[in-house]
């Protein structure tokens, strides 16, 4: 199993993005990982380390900062780590890569390769959210901003897989994000998106629309939406649990004195449940590979369970039952 790791991206790139891959090759012995970046910045942050046999380092000398213009980023440094990384993938040198550079500058670079799978017209992020119920996808959170129906469906396809192998969920329920639960209310592409849905073969895994507040309660294990709609979801709730996690730390220890370390520790555990390093990133569903996306501000713990999810996203050959769904419904989304 071979990742590709763009050591150059993020926010504490390289060191932390670096520390990340040699833990990642400690726990799982079967992955070795491809540095993708200035292999003088990388070279003396692996020597000497356990493991740093099976980290390699493929040698570029750009890299596309994460205020730059995705597309112009793309054109003007050709040799930036995160062209290389695609450039590796499309090769079949790696099985997936793995980035927490420039997000827009990652869907960009997959859009340029065009290598989506069969039937798949526009590959979406999946973000996985905590709900009173365990763990559910979010899709898509920014890759597509103006998607058609078929593509809100072919989400729901992959979500769903997605939904069943990695989290775990044995019947994982579809819901479409919207203003209303009612059939009548949206806008023009929630009205096509439900339709097709309630004609297609996923209909019995489909309830219908939910609304924002239904996410976290765990009413579907799935939830679909447009790109725009689903960044303007996933940063408010980062926004909100830092924000409410901030103030509560706050309030609780500062009304306590003996219980104040157990206090500690129990919004420790809290923390860490719903801390994004816990999945390391987001997948970009409907590659043809594997591609995970992670927050710019990912140090080591979340890029080694970025990497490990990889993996385990490889071995499951997730894609080919993507594809296999997906053939089974391939004339549904015609003109809606």
């Amino acid at each position: 199993m071979r990742i590709a790791l763009d050591a150059m991206g993020g926010d504490f790139a390289p060191g932390p993005i670096i520390a990340g891959a040699l833990q990642a090759v400690q726990s799982d012995t079967e992955l070795s990982v491809v540095l993708v970046g200035d292999k003088d910045q990388i070279d003396h942050h692996i020597q000497g380390q356990p493991h740093s046999d099976r980290i390699k380092v493929f040698h570029c000398t750009q890299a596309i900062g994460m205020e730059e213009s995705p597309v112009d980023g793309l054109r003007k440094k050709p040799d930036n780590s995160i062209s290389r990384c695609w450039q590796l993938l499309c090769q079949k040198e790696v099985d997936g890569i793995v980035s927490a550079g420039n997000t827009g500058a990652m869907v960009a670079g997959g859009m340029f390769t065009r290598r989506f799978l069969k039937n798949v017209k526009r590959p979406g992020i999946a973000a996985v959210m905590p709900t009173k119920k365990g763990f559910c996808v979010l899709i898509d959170v920014g890759a597509n901003t103006q998607p058609k129906a078929e593509h809100l469906y072919q989400y729901g396809v992959m979500g769903s897989l997605f939904a069943r192998r990695i989290l775990g969920h044995e019947n994982p329920k579809i819901g479409l994000m919207n203003v209303g639960s009612e059939e009548a209310k949206g806008n023009s592409l929630a009205k096509e998106t439900l339709a097709l849905f309630n004609s297609s073969p996923s209909k019995s895994s489909f309830i219908g629309n939910i609304e924002g507040r239904d996410i976290h309660q765990g009413v579907a294990e799935v939830v679909v939406c447009d790109g725009f709609v689903g960044n303007v979801v996933l940063k408010v709730c980062e926004g909100l649990y830092q924000y409410l996690m901030e103030v509560t730390t706050q309030e609780i220890l500062g009304c306590l004195n003996q219980e104040k370390d157990l206090a500690k520790n129990a919004l420790k555990q809290l923390a860490s449940k719903y801390d994004y390093s816990e999945f390391g990133g987001a997948p970009l569903l409907g590659i043809d590979g594997v591609c995970i996306i992670c927050h710019g501000s990912s140090k080591d713990r979340a890029i080694k369970n970025a990497l490990l999810l990889a993996a385990k996203y490889a071995r499951l050959k997730l894609n080919d039952l993507i594809v296999s769904e997906l053939e089974l419904a391939p004339s549904l989304a015609v003109n809606l």
